[in-house]
């Protein structure tokens, strides 16, 4: 059985890798022709994608999934639409290929250039988010890159039908076969397979909780690009705004539960705890938010009648990403602490300061070792559409060779151009 998943994830992975060097040579005409057909046939498909995503909700659901985990499941006929939107948005974006990143004459007469090309082959592999099937797919074709998609296996109807629907829009569109492929298979062994396959795949990236991106950092024997896991922080500042702050806390933490960029600890200052904290927690206990706090936490929770959503933090809980109506709730001895707490315990990934002292904001930015950092804002605006970058293959919290969102452009690699008139080295 192994033996047999593993062929069958080779052939697809060459299936690419033929169609990789067309593909990136493709005009950025006929890349875009393709996103906004891709776009189309997901409208006109629709149903299908959602009878799959029936299915596998279905079995989510009879599995005991969590309602987070459900939620980023979910597919509806606005979420197709979202995912068709973000093709054409795709298309609409100045081309990341043929980029002059350098320019250069040298003494002896060599024409110099550094230029952007495609990785070649991407591989995907990702967990129980059919949303980053069309995500991944539109980002590759628009970059040239030819792609390997692997779901995990809770969402794999669906990202198979997805996937189904945006191959046949690019060929039909003069594309490849082969330039979108899916491994139809939940076998850990696809996975493996995948991530094995040095000089046929170009780069692997993970897209999922911390045991599957681990496992594809120790184990691939391909360039590995992490989207890391979310313990996002807010952090709230002795001369913060209190309303603005509760706003912001509460945006973070509940307006998506399931996601990387919603907040999972929020630090307060211990000189304004006692004025801001009992109002805070009542009104995350009013959401159904379950407080893991510390003894100043508790104290103002039994203040505002909020214990019942209460429970004591313990150490683990300052590093969880609960991907939950959770949140761990600690006061800090000022701003050095809250920097130090979070770049002990954060992943990196996006946390804010909620502050009216200017400088305290600027210290803020610059000492918080992550890919995003946020005065007076929502962690949730860490997304390549928020930010203008269109749709994203991820958050990447390494440095190396992208971090932040993980959009188009961040899907190259460069080579140099040389043009001469006959000279040799001497």
């Amino acid at each position: 059985m192994t033996e047999s998943v593993e062929r069958d994830v080779r052939m697809l992975a060459e299936a690419a890798k033929a169609a990789s060097t067309e593909l990136g040579m493709a005009s950025f005409d006929q890349r875009n022709e393709a996103l906004r057909a891709m776009a189309a046939a997901l409208r006109a498909r629709a149903e299908e994608v959602l009878e799959a995503n029936a299915e596998d909700m279905d079995a989510a659901r009879a599995d005991g999934m969590s309602a987070s985990l459900l939620d980023r499941l979910l597919l509806t006929r606005d979420r197709v639409e979202g995912m068709a939107a973000a093709l054409e948005e795709l298309a609409a974006l100045p081309d990341s290929l043929g980029r002059v990143l350098e320019d250069r004459t040298l003494e002896n007469g060599l024409r110099v250039q550094r230029v952007t090309v495609p990785f070649g082959v991407v591989a995907m592999v990702y967990e129980a988010r059919p949303n980053v099937t069309a995500d991944a797919a539109g980002i590759c074709v628009k970059t040239g890159n030819a792609c390997v998609l692997r779901s995990g296996s809770s969402a794999l109807r669906s990202s198979v039908a997805i996937a189904r629907v945006l191959a046949d829009a690019a060929e039909s569109a003069g594309l490849s076969k082969g330039s979108i492929c899916i491994v139809e298979s939940a076998d850990r062994a696809s996975a493996d397979a995948l991530m094995r396959l040095h000089g046929v795949v170009d780069l692997l990236i993970p897209r999922g909780g911390a045991g599957l991106i681990r496992r594809c950092v120790e184990n691939a024997t391909v360039p590995v690009i992490e989207t890391g896991t979310g313990n996002c922080h807010v952090y709230v500042h002795e001369t913060a705004d209190f309303a603005k702050a509760r706003a912001i806390v509460m945006n973070a933490k509940t307006q998506r539960t399931g996601v990387c960029n919603a907040c999972e600890s929020l630090l307060v200052d211990r000189a304004v705890a006692s004025a801001f904290l009992p109002e805070m927690l009542a009104e995350l206990a009013a959401a159904g938010v379950l407080v893991h706090g510390d003894a100043v936490a508790r104290a103002c929770a039994e203040q505002a009648g909020a214990l019942a959503q209460f429970v004591d933090a313990t150490e683990d809980d300052w590093g969880t990403e609960y991907l939950a109506l959770e949140i761990s709730v600690k006061a800090v001895d000022g701003l050095d602490e809250a920097i130090a707490h979070i770049n002990r315990y954060g992943t990196h990934h996006s946390d804010a300061i909620v502050a009216e002292d200017a400088a305290a904001g600027e210290r803020f930015l610059a000492a918080v070792d992550s890919a995003a950092v946020y005065v007076n804002a929502s962690t949730r605006f860490t997304d390549g559409g928020q930010f203008g970058l269109g749709a994203e293959i991820g958050i990447s919290t390494q440095k190396l060779h992208a971090r932040g969102p993980f959009a188009a452009d961040a899907l190259t690699s460069y080579k140099y151009v040389i043009r001469g008139a006959g000279q040799v080295r001497p």
